[in-house]
């Protein structure tokens, strides 16, 4: 299903890296280090692996679309963390993105060097036969499935790990997130929102089967956004919930049950058995709807983690110099820089006419 790549931190660096970060517009992401509070890791960091108790795990998906916003994302963990050298990043990239993973695991290693993480290529004929058309075509890329194997890709010894989309930015300490306590019979936890409208998630045929409609039996569902969430990925493999989740994308092949990409079969796996985390830590919803993509407000209370799920994105607002007021949130945690792209472009297009010239004697 899935191979790694290569793990880091990278000790020493390099020129080729600095190339590469020049290349695609990057800059490097300051150093961030652990402070005198923090638990010791159980080996050195030149020896240090995924299988350390003392590590924070992450899972991120990682794809040339949205780069810019998975490397936000990941210095806004690091600028926050408390113990940084701590947090360990296991991130999914698809077998055929125009970008080959091996690159985007060179590219992540240059951004980050003391970045402890680890690619996985993972193959999308595991899933692309599961996948129905959605409301929006991003939401049938592959990768956006990736989280429902998490149990498999990632090694035996990860029993618990945090998922995060690519599109957000936490402005507090994950660990605070990475402390929240799973009762013994959710096997994950993620902000709940009862006041939301759970019967649109699903089509009338569905709630117009017999059967189908009674499949919450007594539990009460509410929405959450798989964008956030706690997995304990030792329960997740205990109860096959990745083929629970794949016998729904099968039904859902036979009769349409619903509209909206990867997140039903998890609203149908887990609804009304999820750990309740705070609402601080999932301010949803920031990139507009999934048609227009219009500017939102946030929900009030406290904010931990903000997250522009949605069609509009930050960076591309930016980028259109059209950004909503929420994005200048996001905009410290980029390390795009555009004038760098635009010096090498220049270069790049001052090369094509040098070598294209034609002397006459």
């Amino acid at each position: 299903m899935c191979i790694g790549i290569r793990s880091f931190p990278n000790a020493g660096g390099g020129g080729a890296e600095s190339e590469l970060n020049s290349l695609f517009g990057f800059s490097e992401a300051p150093e961030y280090r652990n402070g005198d509070d923090c638990p010791a890791t159980t080996l050195q960091r030149d020896a240090l692996t995924s299988c350390d108790p003392s590590l924070i795990h992450v899972a991120m998906a990682l794809d040339s679309e949205y780069l810019r916003g998975s490397m936000a994302a990941v210095h806004s963990v690091l600028h926050h963390a408390s113990c940084p050298e701590n947090v360990f990043l296991h991130f999914i990239a698809a077998e055929f993105d125009p970008v080959s993973p091996q690159v985007l695991s060179s590219l992540v290693g240059s951004i980050f060097p003391s970045l402890n993480f680890k690619v996985y290529i993972f193959r999308e004929d595991t899933v692309i036969n599961l996948i129905s058309s959605s409301i929006r075509t991003a939401l049938e890329n592959p990768l956006n499935y990736a989280r429902n194997y998490l149990g498999d890709i990632l090694g035996p010894c990860v029993n618990r790990v945090i998922y995060l989309d690519s599109d957000l930015v936490l402005v507090d300490d994950i660990q605070n997130l990475w402390n929240v306590k799973l009762h013994e019979s959710r096997t994950i936890g993620a902000p709940e929102y009862c006041h939301a409208n759970f019967t649109k998630y699903f089509t009338d045929s569905f709630w117009s089967d017999p059967v189908l409609s009674r499949v919450f039996g007594s539990r009460n569902p509410c929405y959450f956004n798989t964008g956030v969430m706690l997995i304990d990925l030792q329960k997740w493999r205990e109860g096959n919930c990745r083929r629970k989740i794949e016998n729904w994308m099968e039904l859902q092949k036979k009769k349409r049950i619903y509209e909206l990409g990867s997140l039903p079969p998890f609203l149908l796996v887990f609804g009304g058995n999820v750990e309740p985390i705070e609402h601080r830590w999932n301010q949803h919803g920031l990139g507009g709807d999934n048609v227009a993509g219009s500017c939102r407000s946030m929900h009030p209370g406290p904010v931990s983690l903000l997250h522009w799920s949605g069609k509009g994105k930050p960076w591309v607002r930016f980028d259109q110099k059209n950004p909503c007021s929420l994005d200048y949130v996001w905009e410290p945690y980029d390390l795009f820089n555009v004038d760098k792209v635009k010096v090498q472009h220049q270069q790049q297009h001052q090369s094509v006419f040098s070598t294209n010239l034609i002397y006459f004697s």
